[in-house]
């Protein structure tokens, strides 16, 4: 059974943040969940730029609540101002969409000295959700969504090399931050669950074909004579179907692993890659290293 934009609910009343909502599929999910009635906080790494997606939106959608706040995944004290800036400001937080993701050929670390990949598409994730668990809690309905990625059964994780290594490869480490992305995802749910909390966490693959979206999404943005109505028509099927149907979709039950259908593209569809890669003692064993090294204690 297919599944389109068109079939995600209102969502009125609902706070979203979204992050890295400043370019590719984030500011494809936040435009969807604006045009749906929630009230989205972009949160960037590059405020002015953030500015810039806000006012597209506001473009397209007039009566749109949409927020922008900074936050820079590689810096853990970010993370925290951020957290704090958002208790200031909202009192509840509906869905938690980790999406922020970087894939560097250069090795770079993170203030703390954490090798970039980990430390921004994984740990600083981690940090933050940890730092808005309390709102999640009391928030009706609540839902943490994960990004990760199609990978090979051989992904494994390296224990001790978090910080990198003299013999710098990023696809491992790339690939080892969306494992470990997995991992904690199931591992969450499998909490919210275990304390009765009635959060969900569900993790995603995005469409593997952002790349052509963005360059088609350029050229709507290009034509100057365009309309407002033009403008939805011809972004309607370019969202990323994956992460607003984990977002939204009332059928899920926390734990699943949603990506493309194999007969239908861009169909979302629960896949068994999770559970043929899940392992519950390494996911343990992530969670505890990973609490240790940014300083947050999930507080159940």
């Amino acid at each position: 059974m297919s599944w389109t934009k068109e079939d995600m609910t209102q969502q009125s009343g609902k706070t979203v943040v979204i992050t890295g909502a400043h370019k590719g599929i984030g500011y494809e999910t936040s435009l969807a969940f604006a045009e749906n009635g929630a009230t989205v906080i972009l949160a960037v790494s590059d405020f002015h730029k953030g500015k810039s997606i806000q006012e597209k939106i506001l473009s397209v959608f007039p009566d749109a609540k949409v927020d922008v706040m900074y936050l820079d995944l590689n810096e853990l004290e970010s993370i925290h101002e951020f957290a704090k800036e958002y208790k200031t400001n909202y009192r509840t937080l509906s869905i938690l969409i980790l999406n922020e993701s970087i894939h560097s050929v250069q090795q770079r670390k993170t203030k703390e000295g954490f090798e970039s990949h980990f430390g921004v598409n994984f740990l600083g994730h981690f940090a933050l959700t940890g730092l808005l668990l309390d709102l999640l809690k009391i928030t009706p309905n609540s839902r943490v969504i994960t990004i990760g990625d199609k990978l090979s059964g051989k992904t494994k994780l390296s224990f001790g090399h978090f910080k990198g290594s003299k013999n710098y490869q990023p696809d491992k480490f790339y690939t080892q931050s969306k494992l470990a992305n997995l991992l904690f995802a199931k591992h969450l749910d499998e909490k919210f669950k275990e304390y009765n909390i009635q959060t969900i966490s569900v993790c995603c693959q995005t469409p593997t074909d952002s790349k052509k979206v963005d360059s088609a999404r350029s050229k709507v943005k290009s034509s100057k004579s365009t309309s407002n109505d033009e403008v939805k028509d011809k972004e309607k099927h370019k969202f990323p179907l994956t992460v607003l149907y984990a977002a939204t979709s009332s059928s899920l039950l926390g734990g699943e692993f949603i990506g493309p259908s194999k007969n239908k593209s861009n169909t979302p569809s629960e896949l068994s890659t999770l559970k043929k890669m899940y392992d519950k003692n390494v996911a343990h064993n992530l969670w505890q290293v990973s609490e240790n090294l940014c300083g947050v204690n999930y507080k159940f």
